[in-house]
């Protein structure tokens, strides 16, 4: 997708982090910005600092209704839909077997479900209008080699990778214009972890999400590579080369050598 200046741009999660840098870079770049977030004040705040025509949409990612909605009022303003962020994520740290019933729904249902009802209430629009466009899917590191205590969110990014490989199977198959990405991103400067810790089920006094304390990326530098992958149809993006020899070592463990790899920050 080389042109980018006048399209339409979707993020989820957009009221912070990468979610933000997103619609800064789309904006940037000449694109008309949607965008969509739980918070409705943070989003407001965060669409009066991007400025321009940009749409704030309310959306719980979780809600089928609530995605159709935000399809529904981007192309009642816009159109139609270029590139679509389904970048909406949160994150509990802890044992794999204490974790709650209800915090299992959550986590699954922002990081995995966020993204199966994106690509369902926009892909069709997408495809029925045949212009080029670009879906990204936020996946993880931890999509790609698995970090102990996050069972979770670990299980709902490696979902978000597989359904990226097939979506976009499935779309060259159709013959579409529409590219997909699946964003692994390393360590970066968000407030994931302490927006998770207030919006968990039962609130911020349920299960302590400590804040990353190792080197992180700004959120701007993930946002231009997405940027560069998009214009150059690229599917993986992997912000953090530093963890490719671990990721590498996964892949000899599955072929070669049955080994579990302990993924590192």
């Amino acid at each position: 997708m080389d042109e980018l200046t006048d399209k339409v741009a979707v993020v989820t999660g957009a009221a912070s982090g990468i979610g933000f840098a997103l619609c800064e870079a789309f904006a940037a770049a000449g694109m008309r910005v949607v965008l969509a977030d739980i918070d409705p004040a943070a989003l407001e705040a965060a669409a009066e600092r991007l400025g321009g025509d940009a749409l704030a949409v309310p959306t719980d990612v979780t809600s089928w209704d609530a995605v159709d909605e935000l399809e529904a009022r981007t192309v009642e303003r816009f159109g139609a839909v270029h590139v679509l962020c389904n970048n909406a994520g949160v994150q509990l740290p802890g044992v794999t077997w204490e974790f709650t019933r209800a915090e299992w729904e959550w986590v699954l249902g922002v990081n995995w479900g966020g993204v199966v009802h994106g690509i369902r209430s926009f892909v069709p629009g997408m495809v029925a209008h045949g212009e080029p466009g670009h879906v990204v899917n936020t996946a993880s590191l931890g999509g790609l080699i698995a970090f102990p205590g996050l069972a979770p969110y670990t299980a709902a990014k490696h979902a978000v990778v597989g359904l990226s490989e097939v979506l976009a199977h499935d779309l060259r198959a159709a013959g579409s214009a529409i590219g997909v990405s699946a964003l692994c991103p390393g360590p970066v400067h968000t407030s994931l972890r302490e927006n998770s810790a207030v919006l968990q089920p039962g609130g911020e006094h349920s299960r302590e999400v400590p804040v990353l304390t190792s080197p992180r990326t700004p959120a701007e530098d993930v946002a231009a590579q997405v940027v560069d992958a998009i214009r150059g149809n690229r599917f993986w993006i992997l912000t953090h080369p530093e963890y490719n020899d671990q990721i590498r070592e996964r892949s000899r463990g599955i072929v070669d050598t049955d080994e579990l790899v302990v993924a590192q920050l």
